[in-house]
């Protein structure tokens, strides 16, 4: 029985849910060439986005993905977005990131605000590696589409996806208490819920995956859209 999402308003719902298991959708993810490859980045990895809203599941699917695609990394956006206004990280992922993996250099990004504010370690992505998954709230956007081979979009339930992600941040003591963590998450939305109004990025996916109950599933699957929104 599939168990219908509540999504917000201009987000066609996916469907019909199958599932499908993870070592087969990252086999479906590298099948064939890479988008736009005109010879000019020579043997380089495989970029693949995982995208959706706040809450969605997209870290779990990520991570789940990630030795079926081995050797591959994933970037995670919460960390270029770190003290950098609200999706107005992009350019730290395609100047830092993107490009130089792609033009087959080892990357090891301390974007300005790690600088700045004393954070440890780098956003690294090694040479020799079969894909880079880009994992987060705006890893599929017009901006960078062009340097990114497959994208999946991660829908969820809204109400579900909040109450997963306020209890997510509370547990990880990121934004403070139930209360601060609640009103933080209302101000994101105030900025998640039009940009990805305008970005629309489930149009440009090469599959659809449920973040939230829809079908029954096995260890190993996930539900994964059959229809016009999936390819």
């Amino acid at each position: 029985m599939t168990t219908p999402m509540v999504l917000p308003d201009g987000e066609p719902a996916a469907g019909p849910w199958t599932p499908v298991p993870v070592a087969t959708l990252a086999q479906r993810l590298l099948e064939g060439a890479p988008r736009g490859d005109d010879g000019g980045w020579g043997d380089r990895p495989w970029v693949v986005a995982v995208d959706g809203r706040s809450g969605s599941g997209k870290s779990t699917l990520a991570q789940s993905l990630l030795p079926h695609l081995a050797p591959a990394v994933v970037v995670h956006t919460d960390d270029l977005a770190w003290h950098e206004p609200m999706f107005g990280w992009a350019h730290l992922l395609v100047e830092g990131v993107l490009e130089p993996a792609l033009r087959g250099e080892d990357v090891s990004f301390r974007p300005p605000a790690w600088e700045e504010r004393g954070r440890e370690g780098v956003v690294d992505v090694p040479v020799g590696l079969r894909a880079v998954v880009v994992e987060g709230a705006g890893a599929n956007q017009r901006r960078f589409a062009h340097l990114v081979d497959r994208t999946v979009w991660v829908q969820s339930d809204h109400a579900l996806a909040e109450q997963r992600g306020i209890a997510r941040d509370v547990e990880q003591g990121v934004n403070g208490d139930a209360e601060e963590s609640r009103r933080f998450w209302h101000e994101w939305m105030a900025h998640e819920l039009p940009f990805f109004a305008d970005e629309q990025p489930w149009t440009r996916a090469d599959a659809v995956v449920a973040g939230t109950p829809t079908v029954a599933l096995a260890e190993g699957e996930v539900a994964v859209a059959e229809g016009p929104l999936g390819r």
